[in-house]
């Protein structure tokens, strides 16, 4: 398989973890055109509480490895659920609480990126 389709499996199932679990306003990032970014890719989304961060973040990671045989090279932010990064080298995962996404406000810092905007599944 190549890159490219991995990348959009990688893609499709964060996606579908985050909707599975209610996250909300999900956003995907294409860095790729842009100079020195850390990860081709950014999925956005926010949770309402410490416990729903944690529950997206969770339910990301188990559906990547059952369903793709992935883990991600690092993960922070579990201990207080505020903000979990879930790298996958080439696709990283911001799951906010609300109010943090809005104080650090990445779609701002991330402008320049192409910005695909997911729909909720409700």
């Amino acid at each position: 398989m190549n890159k490219i389709t991995e990348k959009q499996l990688l893609i499709d199932k964060i996606v579908e973890a985050m909707q599975d679990t209610k996250g909300e306003d999900i956003l995907i990032f294409d860095l790729s055109k842009i100079e020195n970014s850390v990860a081709q890719t950014f999925i956005i989304c926010s949770g309402n509480s410490n416990t729903q961060v944690s529950a997206i973040a969770g339910n990301i990671e188990k559906k990547v490895r059952n369903d793709l045989q992935d883990r991600p090279w690092h993960v922070e932010g579990n201990e207080n659920a505020l903000w979990v990064l879930l790298d996958y080298v080439s696709v990283v995962v911001h799951v906010f609480q609300r109010e943090t996404r809005e104080y650090y406000d990445i779609e701002e810092l991330w402008g320049d990126a192409k910005i695909t905007k997911i729909e909720n599944l409700n």
